[in-house]
């Protein structure tokens, strides 16, 4: 696993120990960014199921100003910490372990918004919809933002939920990626 492009191009990164997390291949991960950026300005992310960070810290990479990375188990915590300290990108993200839907409530509390969240659960234990819901329901995504979900290309998902839309798809093998954006009000 590696940075694909931006300031940290090359960098290898640690996967998380053992079979529990799945890593985004380089391939959908550079489709991914050549569709929400490539490059970007500042932004602030939400790395909701972040594994070992490597969409994060390839975001932070690229010009995102900061990235709150969150995942349920211990060992990705540590494998966050480890290459977010090996790629000198401490002072630019939050690292917490928490599973999702405590992590959104806690957010909630900071009222806090984002430019990109990106959502790559475990593919045998996905709740998408609910977290989509929960996401719009409490205005978590800034007006011009993006949520970018990766999960089996056998689940479907919904193409609106409430006010986010789904903009474009892709397919790689047993993976997909939605793209939700919000629609604008009083426009379909």
């Amino acid at each position: 696993m590696r940075v694909i492009s931006g300031t940290l191009k090359g960098r290898t990164l640690k996967a998380v120990p053992g079979n529990g997390t799945r890593p985004t291949t380089d391939k959908v991960k550079e489709t991914l960014f050549n569709i929400i950026g490539p490059y970007f300005t500042g932004g602030i992310t939400l790395d909701l199921f972040a594994g070992s960070g490597a969409l994060g810290i390839e975001g932070l990479s690229r010009g995102m100003e900061k990235v709150i990375f969150i995942d349920r188990d211990r060992q990705a915590i540590q494998t966050i910490r480890n290459n977010v300290q090996y790629c000198k990108m401490n002072s630019q993200v939050e690292i917490y372990r928490n599973d999702a839907e405590r992590a959104l409530k806690a957010l909630l509390k900071r009222d806090i918004q984002f430019d990109y969240i990106f959502l790559d659960p475990p593919y045998h234990r996905q709740k998408l919809e609910a977290i989509l819901h929960t996401i719009e329901k409490n205005n978590l995504l800034k007006q011009q933002g993006m949520i970018i979900v990766e999960h089996d290309s056998e689940l479907p998902l919904p193409t609106s939920v409430g006010e986010l839309h789904c903009d474009k798809k892709g397919q790689f093998g047993i993976t997909a990626l939605s793209i939700y954006k919000e629609v604008a009000r009083g426009t379909s």
